[in-house]
């Protein structure tokens, strides 16, 4: 007859046995990322998708303002410079930007950013961001309760690109560039090794298109130090945009910073 004292040791032993090395106690099974976007939960989401037009999975940054429903609010794409991502914007404080320029009195809108990459056009391959935007997001902004896309704003590379989106959709009502990285010739951009060759250049180049943008959609803005400065000008003596700012500062997050308010709100007024 066993002991007490036999019985728990012998318990004890099963429990060891049951919980050894070779097998590991089940653990719940990983969560895997949305297909689709849900709606905002909150002034600020970041969600995690796949784009069959780049190949790879990125994210999804979605900015409303603090207070306001964000169900059925217009939307403003934002596009990020080189070697920058969505979340970008997070950094450079839009999410409380957004929220002070509506309690100014600028009508409420939404940001939605994604990754992008290589001037955020298709230079060849499987890797094609300008195809996101047109192809894609519509559905993914109707996933998250959000109205069409029908305004841009980029910074830098994301500047090329957004000026890229207005020649194909010309019923936006807003086309914002800061610091828009521009090429004036073939070996400046061949400099930068994005591009395929000259014609893939030549193709997607804003400055070689600017019949194609209208005016009064249209605000640039560029530091006066900044290095793309004479191919900002070229741009605003092409096109005479809404609005043209030059005023002193650099390629650097505390430019992009400064005129974020004045941005916003030509963003905002046109959307409404």
């Amino acid at each position: 007859m066993l002991s007490r004292r036999g019985l728990l040791a012998g318990s004890a032993l099963a429990l060891l046995a049951g919980c050894s090395p070779s097998e590991p106690a089940p653990s719940a099974p990983p969560v895997p990322p949305p297909a689709r976007p849900s709606a905002p939960r909150g002034p600020v989401t970041v969600q995690r998708v796949h784009s069959a037009a780049r190949g790879t999975d990125v994210d999804l940054v979605l900015i409303t303002p603090e207070g306001v429903p964000a169900s059925g609010l217009p939307v403003c794409l934002a596009l990020h410079g080189r070697g920058a991502h969505a979340r970008t914007f997070l950094d450079l404080g839009v999410p409380a930007a957004v929220t002070q320029a509506v309690r100014a009195g600028v009508p409420p809108f939404a940001v939605a950013a994604l990754d992008g990459d290589h001037y955020w056009v298709g230079v060849g391959g499987d890797d094609d961001p300008q195809r996101m935007l047109t192809d894609e997001v519509p559905g993914l902004l109707a996933a998250a309760d959000l109205r069409p896309a029908s305004a841009v704003f980029g910074i830098s590379m994301g500047g090329f690109g957004a000026l890229r989106f207005a020649r194909a959709h010309p019923d936006l009502k807003a086309v914002a560039t800061a610091s828009a990285a521009l090429f004036v010739s073939w070996p400046d951009a061949r400099g930068r090794k994005v591009f395929a060759d000259e014609a893939n250049w030549r193709a997607e180049e804003p400055l070689l298109h600017t019949g194609e943008l209208r005016p009064d959609t249209l605000g640039v803005w560029c530091g006066e130090a900044d290095p793309f400065l004479a191919a900002d000008r070229k741009l605003v003596k092409a096109v005479s945009p809404a609005v043209a700012r030059f005023s002193p500062g650099g390629h650097k997050d505390e430019y992009w910073r400064a005129i974020l308010p004045d941005v916003l709100a030509f963003v905002g007024h046109r959307l409404a």
